[in-house]
């Protein structure tokens, strides 16, 4: 399936303003906010916390599969879809990023 029909049949984040990416730290690493560009990648985001609890390298992978074709686009290109590279980097660094959703008001 390609990523429009994959973020179908993931559940909503009209709840959501963003989610924050927290690493081993507490720092956070990256915001990811429920606007136009990244909402997409909210939608991912959101479910992979829902699914693994974080952002480990194995919701990495599975979010790899849900953005389909714009994992290979981002591979060629790096730094053209930086929450894809950011889960390609979790899986070399064998990192784990936790999430804190931020909601809407």
């Amino acid at each position: 399936m390609s990523f429009a029909d994959n973020l179908k049949t993931l559940p909503g984040v009209s709840h959501l303003a963003a989610l924050n990416l927290i690493d081993t730290a507490a720092a956070v690493v990256a915001t990811i906010e429920n606007k136009p560009g990244q909402a997409g990648s909210l939608v991912v985001y959101n479910h992979l916390a829902q699914l693994y609890g974080a952002i480990s390298p194995e919701a990495a992978r599975k979010g790899l599969e849900l953005y389909a074709e714009h994992t290979e686009d981002a591979r060629i290109h790096p730094g053209k879809h930086p929450n894809i590279d950011r889960l390609i980097g979790l899986i070399e660094r064998g990192e784990t990023l936790t999430v804190k959703q931020v909601f809407a008001v």
